[in-house]
C-alpha cells in the first residue's frame, strides 16, 4: 500500500502543470509563438491549400473569420515573396488572435522563433515522439522537491514558532506558502487547469 499520497498522485499532476506553465505565464505561452503548434498548423494549411489543420484551434462561431483570411492569404501569396511574407503573417495573426481569444487571453502580436518555454518544448516534443514517461518523471521529479523544499521550511520554522513574535511570523509565512502550494496542486489535479481557474494558483506553484 502506498503510504505516500502525494507521490501517487505526481503523475496525474504533470499534466495540470505543463498546462500552467504556459497558459498562465504570459512569457511562456506558446500558441503565439512562430514556432508553436498554431502557427505550425497554420504553415501546412498554406502549403496544402487546405483549411482543416487550423479548424480545432478555433470555435465554430469565429469559421467564417479564418476562412475569410484563408482565402485571401491564398488569392495574394502568390503574387511575390513579398507578397508571400504579408500574406503569411495576416494568417498567422489572425488565426492566433482569434485562438487566444478563445482562451480568454489577449494578443499582443507574433514572438519570434524559439521563444517557446522549454518545458513546452518539451511537452510538444512528448507528444509528437508519443513517449511522456521521460517528460512526467522529470516534472514528477520538481513537483516533489518543491513540496519537499516548503514542507522543509515550514516543518524548522514550526520548531521555533512559539520563541518570539518574529519567529512565530516567519513560520507563518512558511506554513501558508506550503499549505497554498499542497492546495493549488490539489485543486489542479482534482479540477484540472483552466484559463480561469490557474491564474489563482500559479504564484503559489512556481
Amino acid at each position: 500500500m502506498n503510504t505516500h499520497p502525494f507521490s501517487s498522485r505526481a503523475i496525474a499532476i504533470v499534466s495540470s502543470l505543463l498546462m500552467v506553465a504556459f497558459m498562465c505565464n504570459p512569457a511562456a505561452a506558446h500558441c503565439d509563438s512562430m514556432s508553436g503548434p498554431v502557427v505550425k498548423d497554420a504553415q501546412a494549411a498554406l502549403a496544402t491549400q487546405k483549411i482543416d489543420p487550423v479548424l480545432k484551434w478555433i470555435g465554430e462561431d469565429d469559421e467564417a473569420a479564418v476562412r475569410e483570411a484563408f482565402e485571401m492569404t491564398l488569392a495574394v501569396r502568390g503574387e511575390s515573396d513579398a507578397a508571400k511574407s504579408v500574406a503569411d503573417n495576416y494568417f498567422f495573426e489572425t488565426l492566433v488572435r482569434i485562438h487566444r481569444a478563445t482562451e480568454g487571453e489577449g494578443f499582443t502580436g507574433l514572438k519570434p522563433t524559439g521563444s517557446v518555454d522549454p518545458i513546452i518544448a518539451a511537452a510538444d516534443h512528448a507528444l509528437a515522439d508519443g513517449k511522456g514517461d521521460q517528460l512526467a518523471d522529470n516534472t514528477a521529479a520538481a513537483v516533489r522537491e518543491g513540496m519537499q523544499k516548503r514542507f522543509s521550511d515550514a516543518y524548522a520554522k514550526r520548531q521555533l514558532a512559539e520563541q518570539s513574535v518574529e519567529q512565530g511570523r516567519e513560520y507563518v509565512q512558511a506554513y501558508v506558502e506550503f499549505t497554498h502550494f499542497v492546495v493549488a496542486l490539489d485543486h489542479l489535479v482534482s479540477s484540472g487547469a483552466s484559463h480561469k481557474h490557474v491564474e489563482a494558483v500559479v504564484d503559489v506553484v512556481q
